[in-house]
């Protein structure tokens, strides 16, 4: 279902792009200012159409996202941990995980607790995509890190992958990243939600989620790969989020 809309679009886009420009890194598809409006404007109906259509929030993100990603690349660039991430380029993949070894560590580690959490809510590092519509190489590495850390902060913002737990991670994102596919998420998001999971979002969750994006340091600044045997409550602490409210999201 998601090639029907994304594949034709590339399909369009790929000749004009390879008649004037040349791909800066894998996957990357060069754009002009018109085509990017384009794809804004259709990724951006989709997305909220269809809060699921992965593929085509990733391509809102990479084209409104260029401010925002400016600063956290330059948040990396002056932090010691993150200014090394971006030297190495880590990636999150089952290919890069030991997924035996941290099925093996002692609960309540972060390792273990994020393979818990791909088992419990049947999610792969794999399905993120790959940036494409971004001209810089930098930059669309520092978008290709916020998607694959998106699942390491649900397992440190203690939520699931339901529309409440996904509502309440692009709260703390938006104030986090100022990405605005992320502010869109947190703005349209509740829309979708049942009365209960509004009053729970808007009397608890949402306060939660912002002091805790507020408080925390730059969460693209931690080698994560490097801190599996950490647990889950100290990498809060160090981070700066805030112990999640004791109720069932």
């Amino acid at each position: 279902m998601q090639a029907v809309v994304l594949n034709p679009l590339l399909a369009f886009l790929r000749p004009l792009a390879e008649a004037n420009n040349f791909p800066l890194y894998p996957n990357h598809i060069p754009t002009s200012l018109l085509q990017k409006c384009l794809l804004t404007a259709g990724s951006a109906f989709m997305s909220l159409y269809n809060p699921y259509r992965h593929d085509m929030i990733a391509v809102l993100g990479e084209t409104t996202g260029s401010i925002a990603l400016q600063n956290l690349w330059e948040q990396m660039k002056s932090d010691p941990e993150g200014r090394q991430v971006l030297q190495e380029r880590p990636r999150i993949r089952l290919s890069t995980l030991d997924v035996v070894g941290l099925r093996g560590l002692p609960d309540g580690t972060f390792g273990r607790e994020y393979i818990r959490f791909l088992d419990d809510n049947r999610v792969s590092p794999d399905t993120r995509m790959p940036a494409r519509f971004i001209d810089d190489e930098d930059l669309a590495y520092v978008i290709q890190r916020y998607r694959e850390v998106h699942d390491l902060l649900h397992t440190l913002l203690g939520m699931p992958t339901n529309m409440l737990g996904e509502v309440v991670v692009k709260w703390f994102e938006a104030v986090q990243t100022g990405l605005p596919m992320c502010i869109l998420g947190a703005l349209f998001g509740p829309l979708r939600l049942n009365t209960r999971s509004w009053h729970l979002l808007s009397a608890e969750l949402i306060p939660w989620a912002v002091e805790s994006g507020q408080n925390a340091t730059c969460i693209l600044n931690f080698y994560y790969e490097k801190r599996w045997e950490q647990t889950v409550e100290s990498l809060r602490r160090e981070i700066g989020i805030l112990p999640p409210p004791g109720i069932q999201v």
